[in-house]
């Protein structure tokens, strides 16, 4: 007989103040997706899945290095094996997993869409695979409806600045009642280290937005374009996933001239690079405060360190790692050389390397400036700390350095549309760090107060930051040419 899982109602929640908060507050309230990675064409085509393995394995760089580590032939990850034996494979690994956060992932993830309470394992793949797959193959589990049942309100996707945005046009005509909204994601613009690369990318923002790109004025000219293009649809964020931000000194001649020698043919030594990165990290930051939006910065991941699978596979597909950088300088001066001008748009830094955490809590309390709660945000645990250590280690600096009253909270960075439980993960987290100094006599037991407080983290201070309307009404007048 299988076994039945460990996750009750009060999986996580130590104490019965954990249990009150949760249940009582956060539970129930809506998710504000901010930032994932979830195609929005398949949103707006509503896709229905096969098979389980087509809905969760497919591209999921977490399961398939747990699958590498345990010994599982790449032929069940990226390979040619057919889906029931990818997901056969997936199940004899998920045993373990233990401790590591998939194993509470997967069992919360087969719970919440298809209400399977049974441990996944060699055993039972086969009755888990055929149950969830009849299930995802009906009306009620197409893409739209999985979202729907997760009380998903807004979902912010990551849009490179050349994107069509047809699909997201798609989902607000067709009056879909989840908010989905690009954001700009402009890295491939400020990536001059391979000129015939930065060439073909200059020719299609040339394409995207109807203006003939000849000088680095005009570059300026296209790339404005389609930040009032994504606008238009909703756009209330931009988005930087970079090693480290650099901050160096730059006037606008001298970019002018890099852009120039790079589309020539000529390469830039790195010293150039990191001055063309620096003038158009802050010509960006200019853009996101003139428009009111919300500017994120991804730091500290060290991409793509075999060679040999990157030539094979491509990137994205699980051979990236923590990365050890400096971040604390640059991230100052950049901020400060917004700030002088008062063009410092609302922020949050998000760090990969744990080692970073204090530095990033702490940084974000030199540009806080009073004209909003909490404008400059220290982003909750980020790819390899989306863990419960992660996630608690996170709160706890930004609650020793600022203030967790005022937090953003959980997003999901995801590609895969059965991750939605990670929010209720992230909750019964927070609430459980409450919960559990409550009951040490170390916070009052004002249950209203702190309550509201859990209620704001997982909803309404990320509704509130953003500023998204939380209904998607049909898109006022689109430009159609671009």
């Amino acid at each position: 007989m299988a076994q039945k899982t460990f996750i009750t109602d009060d999986f996580l929640l130590r104490t019965e103040t954990a249990r009150q908060l949760y249940h009582d507050y956060a539970a129930s309230m809506p998710i504000v997706d901010y930032h994932c990675h979830l195609p929005p064409d398949q949103i707006a085509d509503n896709r229905q899945f096969d098979n389980l393995t087509q809905i969760w394995l497919y591209g999921d760089h977490y399961k398939w290095r747990a699958m590498r580590t345990n010994g599982i032939n790449e032929r069940y990850c990226t390979g040619d094996a057919d889906d029931f034996e990818k997901f056969e494979k997936w199940a004899e690994t998920v045993p373990y997993t233990m401790r590591n956060p998939l194993y509470h992932w997967t069992h919360l993830e087969l719970l919440r869409y298809f209400d399977v309470d049974i441990l996944l394992n060699k055993d039972t793949a086969r009755e888990i695979y055929d149950h969830c797959s009849g299930r995802l193959r009906s009306p009620d589990y197409s893409v739209q409806s999985l979202l729907k049942s997760m009380n998903v309100v807004v979902i912010g996707t990551t849009d490179d600045p050349t994107d069509s945005l047809e699909h997201h046009q798609r989902l607000q005509n067709d009056g879909f009642g989840i908010r989905v909204v690009p954001t700009f994601r402009p890295d491939k613009a400020m990536m001059p280290q391979n000129p015939a690369a930065f060439a073909t990318y200059v020719t299609k923002l040339a394409q995207a937005s109807g203006i003939d790109i000849t000088d680095f004025a005009g570059y300026l000219t296209a790339l404005e374009n389609r930040y009032d293009f994504f606008e238009q649809l909703g756009c209330r964020a931009s988005d930087h996933g970079l090693e480290q931000v650099y901050a160096e000194a730059i006037t606008s001649d001298e970019a002018a001239e890099l852009f120039a020698t790079v589309l020539g043919g000529q390469s830039l030594d790195p010293e150039d690079v990191r001055r063309f990165q620096s003038f158009m990290l802050v010509w960006f930051g200019q853009q996101d405060h003139k428009r009111g939006w919300v500017q994120q910065y991804h730091l500290g991941a060290l991409r793509n360190n075999n060679s040999r699978m990157l030539r094979d596979l491509g990137p994205d597909t699980g051979w990236d790692s923590i990365g050890d950088f400096s971040q604390a300088q640059s991230l100052s001066r950049l901020f400060d050389t917004l700030d002088s001008t008062d063009q410092l748009a609302r922020t949050i830094l998000y760090n990969l390397n744990p080692s970073d955490n204090e530095v990033f809590a702490t940084m974000i309390g030199n540009f806080q400036d009073g004209s909003i709660p909490g404008k400059m945000q220290f982003g909750s645990g980020w790819w390899f700390l989306d863990q419960k250590d992660g996630m608690e280690r996170q709160m706890n600096a930004l609650s020793n350095m600022g203030l967790l009253s005022r937090f953003v909270g959980m997003l999901t960075d995801s590609r895969s549309f059965l991750s939605y439980p990670r929010h209720e993960y992230f909750r019964r987290i927070l609430c459980n760090l409450i919960g559990q100094d409550i009951e040490n006599g170390e916070l009052p037991r004002d249950i209203p107060w702190l309550g509201q407080m859990v209620q704001a983290i997982c909803y309404h201070n990320a509704r509130d930051y953003f500023q998204f309307p939380t209904t998607a009404e049909p898109a006022a007048s689109l430009l159609t040419t671009h």
